[in-house]
């Protein structure tokens, strides 16, 4: 005997835990200078942005385009496949901070990160993380978040 039926055949996905080092901002506060911050693995952005799009699309809405710093990546490629659709990759030398991250998405508008180097300590980072994410909203660019937080490491704090 055999049954039929009108739904389509379930679809077996294998979890992934997400690879993406990142701490957002509240959904509900105002914008400001930064919406949270996120902490890559290496400088390979290929390799970096496929993973932050994973787990900032299904927050965000479909990430359209991103735009970096050229400054601290060596190789910028000029579109990714993500999730099944295309990513357009830019850079702007003059207008970004090289310490920032600028997403952008149809359905929910722009998004600024603090992007903090690769090669930074837990401790540090995980400082950085937590003011760039403060639902108040850091008062600071990006570069000035890492001086500040260079001076303190240099201070032994």
């Amino acid at each position: 005997m055999s049954a039929t039926t009108d739904h389509p055949p379930l679809r077996i996905v294998p979890f992934r835990a997400p690879t993406a080092r990142l701490a957002l901002k509240p959904a509900s506060t105002p914008r400001g200078l930064l919406d949270g911050a996120w902490w890559p693995r290496s400088r390979d952005l290929a390799h970096e942005l496929s993973a932050l799009a994973d787990v900032l699309d299904p927050l965000w809405g479909r990430i359209t385009r991103i735009a970096v710093h050229p400054q601290h990546w060596p190789a910028i490629p000029p579109r990714l496949a993500v999730n099944g659709h295309v990513v357009k990759v830019g850079w702007f030398a003059r207008e970004l901070d090289p310490n920032e991250i600028l997403l952008l998405s149809y359905t929910a508008g722009r998004w600024d990160l603090l992007v903090i180097p690769p090669e930074t300590g837990a401790p540090a980072a995980a400082r950085l993380m937590a003011v760039a994410s403060e639902s108040s909203g850091p008062r600071a660019t990006a570069s000035a978040l890492l001086e500040a937080e260079q001076a303190l490491v240099l201070a032994g704090v």
